[in-house]
């Protein structure tokens, strides 16, 4: 491990915790005492996406996560959900125990997140996953999306921007100004 202050390769473990994705590290280097944090996980086999085309593929995070980035680009997201929507998808991946996947089951789980998390960002990602070749297909998503959100359900994870029990302060109503009329000389 190298510092990245000094670029020392010697350094010691201060603390260590688990997380769900791995073992997170503050590390301290011998050298000039700089304190940084390293993360850990344990693959043991890199996994392999199955192209539509026959191609095989090393499956990369962060190719994963500029996909997401693209599809969400100017919508109002909480900080980190698209870190989060990632790394969720990235350890049930390793989750199945397989060498390799196919990209239609990698699809998948984006669509199935992307749908609880941003209704625009699924149908961007959708498009695009899924080929669209006319207006027409592209018509009859967004209508079931539509059909979907209509639909009594559960409640949405996304947070109201005020909660229902909060007593709201009644309307004001416009004042109305009189103004008063005079002759005018001419």
């Amino acid at each position: 491990m190298h510092c990245p202050q000094c670029e020392h390769t010697e350094s010691k473990v201060i603390d260590s915790r688990e997380s769900p994705d791995g073992v997170r590290r503050r590390r301290e280097c011998l050298l000039c005492r700089h304190r940084f944090t390293t993360y850990e996980r344990i693959h043991a086999a890199p996994l392999v996406i199955a192209k539509s085309d026959g191609r095989r593929e090393e499956f990369d995070a962060g190719k994963l996560f500029q996909s997401v980035r693209i599809a969400c680009a100017k919508r109002p997201l909480e900080t980190g959900s698209l870190e989060k929507l990632t790394r969720d998808v990235e350890n049930e991946l390793y989750r199945l125990s397989k060498v390799e996947v196919e990209s239609r089951i990698l699809g998948e789980m984006v669509m199935e997140r992307l749908r609880v998390l941003d209704r625009v960002a699924y149908i961007r990602f959708a498009s695009v996953y899924r080929d669209f070749d006319d207006i027409d297909t592209f018509v009859k998503e967004a209508e079931a999306l539509q059909a979907e959100e209509t639909s009594p359900k559960e409640p949405s994870p996304q947070l109201a921007l005020l909660p229902d029990d909060v007593p709201r302060l009644p309307e004001r109503r416009k004042r109305t100004t009189r103004r008063s009329r005079t002759a005018t000389p001419k």
